[in-house]
């Protein structure tokens, strides 16, 4: 089997490295992490039997997913949580847990068929969580596919749709209780993420590796010009 994995994050692109050494002369597999490469001529040469998206932060082509079987990775239980920053909005709402939904990609953001999901705990920070995910997704999920013929269903229940979060969003208020901040710091801090932050005018202070000691929250502290 030919295989492509697209991804952005160092985690999954280690992961799939990992299996892609577990599968050498079994399956093909390629790993694509800039979307310039992710362009119908280059898939086109390679030829893949199914194409993995475990985290992707750009449009995927319709030219592609119409002429490649593109299975994309969501954290929720779709279709609750369609949508941008769904690890942040299911934070936000009080969940300790979710799944990982793997889909059909559709020209519908997050509303194709469901292959399969699993189960995800949302403990730590973003980070963790992300590479917790990422994890589940190389180690269960992909395996599945190269070993079973899985067919998709059509996906069922009440849609909940997400919005993607803002910068501002990030923002740590006077009103926010103890659990809050806590909750808004860690879900922020992962590669590539805003950190929560404190606005004091043409400075802000961020927030990063936040830990509960007693009733009290220790974390590390960047103070950065209000552009930055």
């Amino acid at each position: 089997m030919k295989i492509i994995i697209a991804t952005i994050k160092s985690w999954n692109i280690e992961n799939a490295k990992i299996l892609q050494k577990q599968h050498l002369g079994i399956h093909e597999i390629k790993i694509i992490d800039n979307k310039e490469e992710f362009v119908l001529e280059k898939i086109k040469s390679f030829q893949p039997d199914i194409i993995f998206i475990p985290h992707w932060s750009y449009i995927i082509p319709k030219e592609i997913y119409e002429n490649y079987k593109c299975v994309v990775f969501h954290m929720t239980d779709l279709p609750f949580g369609r949508g941008g920053s769904p690890l942040q909005n299911l934070i936000v709402r009080g969940y300790k847990e979710t799944k990982i939904s793997a889909i059909k990609v559709t020209k519908e953001i997050d509303a194709g068929p469901i292959y399969l999901k699993e189960c995800l705990d949302l403990s730590g920070s973003a980070e963790d969580i992300f590479k917790r995910a990422s994890d589940v997704i190389f180690s269960k999920m992909i395996p599945k596919f190269l070993l079973e013929d899985i067919v998709p269903c059509e996906q069922d229940g009440d849609i909940v749709s997400f919005k993607r979060r803002t910068p501002a969003e990030s923002e740590l208020k006077e009103e926010m209780d103890m659990e809050t901040i806590y909750d808004y710091i860690r879900m922020l801090d992962a590669e590539g993420y805003p950190n929560a932050y404190i606005n004091l005018g043409t400075k802000k202070v961020a927030f990063k590796n936040v830990k509960w000691c007693g009733n009290k929250l220790h974390a590390e502290v960047e103070i950065l010009e209000e552009n930055q």
